[in-house]
């Protein structure tokens, strides 16, 4: 009965949601929802508790993953209270894959997050981030302070500590060597792509089957793996350009047997915060969702409540 009303209050809200450019739809028990933003890119988005009172939280995936790697956390939050939005980002959507390397700098990657609030008439969120997403999250907390309400980044550190860890830490510069060997052409799309994806499929080695095929269904449409792939290719890590400090609460969780995220960056985050600010190190590989979903779900849930604007959820 509960659900049944669930989905009606869903299908409601899809219909009231079209003028604003928002295009809701379920496949496979997954609530989805086709965002088209103001610049013409429309995003597929995995939802949930679009119908909830709480604050929003976006999520915000990394490579070579979708928005399927929250889907989880998703369920968690929502159940929660909260309005939860997990976008596949620019070049993942089919919808929003331009072809030029310079469209996927982290300036238009950090855009994107807000025009995607805004197209739900969200002005203030909480964010979420793993990997490039991190790395985008990084960004976005940093241009605009006044509509993040938390920041939780996993994985990846602050961006500055993490550019200057490429550049004077032994181990991270080591740990780093694939970044340049992605930003090659073809190279790396052929790498990952031989073999009906082996390469690819074992990197995703802590990924169930089906989250494995979703991924796979996404990289085997036309231009996506080179789309994501460009992520690499149009940033320049270790480069002069710096975001400065984050004036957002911010918990940093990082695994301690992470394949290419050294400790330097992750130590020398928190001289970047000028706010709240907890580091939670957990014995985990890069794939903290995968590999230590309870642990991480709970420090998620408990940053969000503990900042969040809705006192009902504290």
């Amino acid at each position: 009965m509960i659900r049944k009303f669930s989905f009606f209050i869903f299908i409601f809200l899809s219909q009231n949601m079209i003028a604003q450019n928002i295009s809701f739809y379920t496949n496979k028990d997954e609530n989805f929802a086709d965002v088209t933003t103001s610049e013409g890119f429309v995003f597929t988005c995995r939802v949930g508790g679009i119908e909830n009172n709480g604050d929003a939280i976006i999520l915000l995936h990394g490579f070579p993953e979708t928005s399927r790697m929250w889907m989880n956390l998703i369920e968690v939050l929502s159940k929660n209270g909260y309005k939860v939005i997990a976008p596949d980002q620019r070049g993942y959507s089919k919808g929003a894959r331009p072809s030029k390397i310079e469209d996927y700098r982290v300036s238009k990657l950090t855009k994107d997050v807000f025009d995607i609030a805004d197209t739900f008439d969200i002005d203030k969120f909480h964010l979420v981030g793993h990997d490039w997403g991190s790395a985008v999250g990084w960004s976005v907390a940093a241009s605009n302070k006044d509509r993040i309400i938390s920041y939780s980044a996993l994985s990846v550190p602050h961006v500055d500590a993490f550019s200057e860890a490429i550049v004077n830490d032994e181990i991270q510069t080591k740990k780093s060597y694939y970044i340049d060997l992605f930003k090659i052409k073809y190279l790396p799309e052929f790498y990952f792509k031989i073999f009906n994806f082996w390469n690819l499929k074992k990197v995703l080695s802590s990924s169930n089957k089906d989250e494995i095929n979703n991924y796979l269904e996404v990289f085997s449409q036309k231009d996506a793996l080179k789309s994501a792939l460009n992520w690499y290719r149009a940033t320049d890590l270790g480069g002069s350009k710096k975001i400065g400090d984050i004036y957002v609460p911010t918990l940093m969780i990082y695994g301690t047997r992470d394949m290419a995220i050294g400790e330097k960056g992750i130590d020398e985050t928190e001289k970047f915060i000028k706010s709240f600010y907890r580091l939670k190190k957990i014995d985990s590989s890069h794939w903290l969702i995968q590999d230590s979903f309870d642990v991480v779900s709970k420090e998620i849930l408990d940053h969000v409540n503990k900042h969040a604007s809705n006192a009902q959820m504290k």
